[in-house]
């Protein structure tokens, strides 16, 4: 099975030179500004892929998918797009999860408190997870935000990796930290982050291609 992943479009999508697949993935932020408009926007374009399979997890600039999600699903209803909203699919025997969820960062959609506020939603991710879809990486694989001082903060849940290591998964997908693009292997999971927008906010990396 052929993923084809992409993050962090943030409303210029059709930059965006997209390969052949089997499943199409966007790992959050497929818009700028959060809006009904953007968000329908994407969904026509998103839908126009050839891919048999896609699907999409929200991000912190989605506004309109949180504050507005009943009316958000009746869009996405009209695709042939599923949406993984702390839900899953199972596809060819392959159980995929996908959460929008972040650590809290300012005022922006689909943020949570470390401690409780957070975990409730990682508790929802089930053991036998194969391939996790979420908008913002766990603690210390590929989180590292490069401050305006030159400093590094790692930005990733704590929860979050402690979730993931008691589960079976093999393959986690997010994007969030836009100069984190890349993957790592590590207590045998592959770790992606793949952003396609670079720290300037402008689409510069390639889709991921990644084979189950």
């Amino acid at each position: 099975m052929r993923l084809v992943c992409i993050s962090d479009t943030h409303g210029d999508h059709a930059q965006v030179e997209v390969p052949d697949g089997d499943v199409l993935i966007h790992a959050g932020d497929i818009t700028g500004h959060g809006t009904k408009e953007n968000v329908k926007d994407f969904l026509e374009w998103f839908d126009g892929h050839p891919h048999q399979h896609k699907m999409f997890v929200a991000g912190n600039h989605d506004g309109f998918l949180e504050n507005s999600s009943a009316e958000a699903k009746q869009y996405v209803d009209k695709t042939n797009i599923v949406w993984l909203n702390d839900s899953g699919v199972v596809i060819e025997g392959v159980q995929f999860w996908g959460s929008p969820i972040t650590l809290r960062f300012h005022d922006w959609a689909f943020m949570r408190n470390p401690g409780d506020d957070i975990a409730q939603h990682w508790k929802l991710i089930p053991k036998n997870t194969q391939v996790l879809i979420t908008h913002g990486p766990p603690f210390g694989i590929l989180d590292y935000v490069r401050r305006a001082d030159g400093s590094e903060e790692q930005t990733g849940c704590p929860q979050l990796l402690e979730t993931i290591l008691n589960t079976q998964l093999k393959t986690h997908i997010f994007g969030h930290i836009h100069e984190e693009y890349g993957s790592i292997h590590r207590d045998g999971i592959d770790f992606l982050n793949v952003s396609t927008m670079n720290q300037s906010y402008r689409i510069a990396n390639q889709p991921v291609i990644y084979t189950l």
